[in-house]
Order: structure tokens, then sequence, then C-alpha cells
């Protein structure tokens, strides 16, 4: 099993990111503020205006320490890999599924009822603790999610029935959302998904964490070989992760949208801790994205019951274990792909 090794977040604006012998050295004018080995690491995330030298990137290739960049508020921009170690008989197989319209639409189908069922946990979980008429509110979406879980495990013909399902789902859990929310504060107030820019701060949170999220599944599925590029569910697109996205979708609600609901209702952050742009999208600060990183670790190494494996694992761990389930299922090993259902 693989070891949930650290990930380094850097925040900090202007420094410059150096190699001395096995330690990563952080300088800012000419000076060093931090030094970390880099044995500790498992991955290195950099936001905004930060550099680092070549032989510090060659390092990392060499110790297979992932490098991200990030654009200072989270949007993904390159990340830098060491040699790929895949088997290439296992990217083939991935390669013909994909291009295979049965075996596509079995993993699509799987792919669309995790998530409709992981989405349904979220609200009932919420329902058991609230009032009447709320808890009457999330019984309506509930069933509504029933009724496409049961369409989506029934198999289909082609991947837009799906893809259709998916988004059906997507529109009645977020239109529920706002009833998540337990802070009294308006800038909290929820209308919906808004990406591009992100509208308020549960959107700008929401879209922070999906990136961190993706950038921890692209990089376990980089090690067990598979290609992120080559998905099922997602259509191909130059620069997109297509099987990132897709084996996302079961960790979208119950672990990123939960987590960002437990910042608001535990009150780890507040209204002062975002900011509006000229161009109207909100951003996080720099305190509040520390905040949020913080937490990011600290719920990562929480643990839970893997329903298929039947063993506790760190929650850090399960995009490893997921890329590894669908390695075997690609190779032949497993009849089916099996993902997490939370319950």
């Amino acid at each position: 099993m693989k070891k949930l090794l650290n990930t380094l977040f850097i925040t900090t604006q202007g420094v410059w990111l150096a190699r001395e012998r096995e330690n990563i050295l952080i300088r800012k004018d000419q000076e060093t503020i931090f030094r970390l080995p880099i044995h500790n690491l498992g991955s290195i995330v950099c936001f905004g205006q930060v550099s680092a030298s070549a032989p510090l990137m060659g390092l990392c290739a060499e110790r297979r320490v992932s490098l991200s960049f990030l654009t200072e508020y989270g949007r993904f921009l390159a990340r830098i890999e060491g040699p790929v170690r895949g088997n290439v008989l296992l990217r083939r197989a991935q390669h013909r599924a994909s291009d295979n319209p049965l075996q596509a639409l079995a993993l699509a189908r799987t792919i669309v009822s995790a998530k409709i069922a992981n989405s349904r946990f979220v609200l009932q979980r919420v329902a058991r603790d609230r009032d009447e008429v709320t808890r009457d509110k999330l019984k309506s979406a509930i069933n509504k999610l029933n009724v496409l879980l049961r369409q989506a495990r029934t198999p289909g013909s082609d991947l837009d029935s799906y893809r259709g399902y998916e988004g059906r789902a997507a529109r009645i859990y977020f239109d529920t959302f706002n009833l998540l929310v337990l802070s009294p504060d308006p800038a909290f107030v929820f209308t919906g998904r808004s990406r591009r820019p992100p509208l308020d701060p549960v959107n700008a949170m929401l879209s922070f964490v999906y990136t961190l999220l993706r950038n921890d599944i692209q990089s376990a599925l980089e090690t067990v070989g598979l290609d992120p590029a080559m998905g099922f569910l997602h259509r191909d697109r130059p620069g997109r992760p297509a099987l990132a996205l897709d084996v996302m979708e079961e960790f979208r609600a119950p672990l990123a949208d939960r987590f960002v609901l437990s910042l608001i209702n535990r009150k780890q952050v507040d209204s002062k801790g975002f900011r509006k742009t000229e161009s109207g999208a909100i951003e996080m600060t720099n305190e509040t994205r520390k905040i949020l990183l913080n937490a990011w670790q600290t719920r990562k190494r929480e643990k839970v019951m893997h329903p298929y494996l039947n063993e506790s694992l760190e929650i850090g761990l399960l995009p490893f274990v997921q890329a590894r389930l669908l390695a075997n299922y690609l190779r032949g090993d497993l009849e089916s792909y099996p993902p997490v259902i939370w319950r």
C-alpha cells in the first residue's frame, strides 16, 4: 500500500524553490526561509508567483514527487512529472476499453451511478438533523435522485444518456445545496453553481477544492500507469484529464462538498476572507486559502472503511486505491470497477 506522504502547499508570493542535496529550499529575497527533506513529500503544489530551479525540478522527477503550478486563486496551470513508469500493456488496454462502446458504457454507468448515490448520501445525512420543512424539501430531492439512480443503473445505448442523468442529478443536488449551509451570514447563501468565474464564496471554495481533488486523482492515475487524458464518461479534449474527471465524480459530493460545508458550518471561514474582483469574481484571501489547505491536509488523514476492500484507509489514499482497482479492471483482473459508495 502506498504511504500517504505530505503535500507541500506554497502560497507565499515571490519565493524561489531550490535544491540542496536531498533537501528543498524555499528562498525569498536571497534568504532561505524553509528547508525540508524531499523524502517527506509526495507532492508540491505552488500557487501564484512561485518559481523553481531546474535542479529542484530534476530532484522531484527522480524522487517521483509531483510539482504542480496553479494560479494564486487555484486554477490549474501545469504539473511536472518524472518519466512515466506505467505498463504499456495497461495503457493499451485502457485505450481499447475507451474505444469499445460496450465497455465504455459499462464504466460510464458505474461512474454516474456512484455520483448519484453519493450525492443522495450527502442529502440523507443532512436531512436527519433538519426541521420538518427542510427535511421534506431534502426528501423530495432524494426521491428524485432515487428515480435517476434506477435509470442510471439500467444499461443504456449511448454515452449521452448517462451524461444526461449526471447533469440532471447535479441540478437536483445543487438546487437543494443551500439547505445544507447553516451559516446565517448572507455571504454564504448559495443560489447555484458558478464556475468561471465563481460568483460567491461557496462557489469559490468548491472550485478550489475540486482543483485540489483533481490534482490528487490525476497524480494517482499516473502513478499506477494509466493515461489521465483518456476517459470514458467525459469527452476527450486536448489538455483535459478526462479520466481524472471520471474518477473524481464519486468523490465530489461526499468528500469535496462536505468538506466545504464543514468549513462554513463550523465557522472556520467567514465572509471577511473573500474579496470581489473588478470582473465580479469572488476570490479567497491568502489567509482563507491557508485555512482551507491546512484543513484539507487534516481531512485527508482521517480514516474511512473502504466498502470493497473492507479495510480502514486514510482518505488521502482513496484516489490511489481507486486508480489501482480501475487498472485491475482494465487488465481483466476484476469483472467490474468498484467505486467508493459512502454509507
